[in-house]
Order: structure tokens, then C-alpha cells, then sequence
């Protein structure tokens, strides 16, 4: 099993090289005017690229059909920003006063025991 673990981890990881030689090399360039004569940058990309090689894939695929609306494409991410910041400000609130009223009451039938300097025991 563990063997076959580490087979499909290398396949994939090869999957991704190939895909970032790819991407990096010809398909940047044309998703992202940007980083068009942008190549010091491009090989911190290499590991994300590594990992994440089929969402790579299918975003390049997604704006070469589509076209590249910039305001479109994070349109969707934009409107959940409310609703994030919201329902945070509200988890916030929640565990702040659920912390703040919450009350540890110590054992009455324990007596406290005094630690001495130097005490190995």
C-alpha cells in the first residue's frame, strides 16, 4: 500500500512538472498580461504549480475558451467577502463573551498545596 502511495505521489508530481514547464514557459503569458516579460517571479510558482497542477490546467483551459473578464472572475469571491466579515465579527462576539462567562470554580474539598523552592519531588 505504501508503495503504491508513493508511486502515484511521484506521478503526480511529475504530472505537475510538466504542467509548470508548460504553463510557466507559454501559458502565463497569455492568461495574465501582467506577468507578460515577468520571469524572475516564475519559479517561486514552481511548488504551488507541483501541488495544484489540475486546477492550473483547468483555469488556463476556463480563460482561453471563456476570455479573462478580470471583474467577472472575482466576482464571486468579492461577494463572499461580506458575508465572511460578518459572520466573523459575529464568531468574534460569541466566543469573547462565551470565554468571559464562563467560570472554572476550583474543588472545595482540595486543600491548596504550596510548592517549595527547590522542591525535585
Amino acid at each position: 500500500m505504501a508503495a503504491t502511495l508513493v508511486l502515484l505521489g511521484k506521478i503526480w508530481l511529475w504530472a505537475g512538472a510538466a504542467v509548470a514547464a508548460v504553463f510557466l514557459t507559454f501559458g502565463l503569458d497569455r492568461i495574465d498580461e501582467d506577468a507578460q516579460e515577468a520571469y524572475v517571479f516564475r519559479p517561486l510558482l514552481i511548488p504551488g504549480v507541483l501541488m495544484i497542477w489540475p486546477l492550473v490546467l483547468w483555469r488556463w483551459w476556463h480563460i482561453e475558451r471563456h476570455g479573462d473578464i478580470t471583474m467577472a472572475r472575482y466576482s464571486p469571491v468579492r461577494s463572499a467577502h461580506t458575508a465572511a466579515a460578518v459572520a466573523m465579527s459575529i464568531a468574534i462576539i460569541l466566543v469573547l463573551s462565551f470565554g468571559w462567562n464562563a467560570r472554572q470554580d476550583w474543588p472545595g474539598d482540595v486543600a491548596p498545596v504550596q510548592m517549595t523552592k527547590g522542591s525535585d519531588e
